[in-house]
């Protein structure tokens, strides 16, 4: 089977994540985060995190297993698991005064970015002596709302899109807690908050997501305009070897995932995911996963010339079975956020996905 579907009730769910051996899920809904223990086949629900007042806007989980959450409270709350099967809950010192809009843990699981409405990245770090989680802030050249973040496989350089059309890459290196890191295409000297990309769409297209490839030397992201946009930096302070964009018919994808070197995944408001594959030469659409034109044919093969009149008859139209209400993908609404499930980094071989229909689907890629 290329599937697995789970319904997890009927409220959206705006951002999941696995423990690293796939046996906890987390899902943020309204304002609670929900942990589902799971074989992989049924899904139980066990603890409800409550802390947060206001819509829960995205979670993560650590490689050692702590969680992180964020809100639209303005506030970032780390969970440590206990003995006894209870969450223990530590503020974060975010200091914004607009939403937190997302957040995800480090590779090495030592520090985790969030993005705000307050034109600022909190990147925050675990400071002993106080025993806190304190953010340092990422200003400049930030113009408006960061939608997304993610880490480059050194822990130390962080994307963002934001919705003023644009991904950049910065240095989130923290003295007291990194090395420093080996050189890579995007600078050897990164002192904290060093700009080490900018790239932008052409029609300033709210950016959805950002992704580092396996290796990190490639940047993708992708903009409301439904586009793919995959930039090739060559060197520090120096234009980029090549900045490609694909552009669908498609509805705008809210998130992406790169599965292996050259392959990428994104799915969004079409409510199925799709596949891009390329290179520095070149990067085009290959296909879609659950793809909803083959469902189409498929159900179409099915209604019988008599069951046509007899829609006919009933409604003046054909239609499914359904009264056209159920659409011909898995996923019933947008898809917020797909991860990847299984397989390694730069080989993904199943990705998991959750949206507005408040359901998990887990798919062979």
């Amino acid at each position: 089977m290329s599937h697995r579907s789970h319904s997890l009730g009927h409220l959206p769910i705006s951002d999941h994540s696995f423990s690293e051996d796939r046996s906890l899920l987390a899902v943020a809904r309204e304002s609670n985060v929900e942990l589902y223990y799971t074989d992989g086949n049924r899904f139980e629900l066990g603890n409800t995190l409550a802390d947060h007042d206001k819509t829960v806007t995205s979670v993560d989980i650590s490689g050692d297993g702590r969680l992180v959450t964020c809100s639209q409270d303005r506030n970032a709350i780390v969970w440590e698991p206990q003995l006894d099967g209870s969450w223990k809950p530590t503020l974060v010192l975010l200091r914004i005064n607009r939403a937190a809009t997302f957040v995800r843990w480090s590779p090495n699981g030592q520090k985790f970015a969030v993005g705000t409405g307050d034109r600022v990245i909190g990147v925050c770090y675990y400071e002993a002596e106080n025993d806190w989680w304190i953010a340092k802030h990422i200003k400049k050249p930030i113009r408006s709302t960061i939608l997304s973040v993610a880490w480059h496989p050194n822990s130390v350089l962080i994307a963002a899109g934001s919705t003023d059309g644009s991904a950049r890459v910065f240095s989130g290196f923290i003295k007291s807690i990194d090395e420093r890191p080996a050189p890579t295409v995007w600078g050897e000297r990164l002192p904290f908050q060093t700009l080490c990309g900018e790239f932008y769409n052409n029609y300033g297209g709210w950016v959805h997501d950002v992704a580092f490839s396996p290796s990190g030397n490639v940047l993708a992201f992708t903009t409301h305009d439904s586009s793919i946009i995959v930039a090739y930096p060559s060197a520090p302070e120096q234009p980029p070897l090549a900045v490609l964009s694909v552009s669908t018919s498609l509805l705008p994808f809210r998130s992406l995932l790169w599965s292996t070197e050259n392959q990428i995944i994104a799915a969004g408001h079409d409510c199925h995911p799709v596949v891009f594959e390329g290179d520095q030469n070149g990067w085009k659409y290959s296909k879609a996963i659950d793809d909803p034109a083959k469902a189409k044919q498929h159900e179409a093969k099915e209604s019988s010339a008599l069951n046509m009149f007899r829609q006919l008859d009933l409604k003046g139209t054909v239609d499914s079975e359904t009264g056209g209400t159920e659409l011909p993908t898995i996923h019933q609404n947008t898809i917020n956020t797909i991860r990847a499930f299984s397989g390694p980094a730069d080989n993904v071989k199943e990705i998991s996905s959750t949206g507005v229909d408040g359901k998990i689907v887990i798919y062979k890629v």
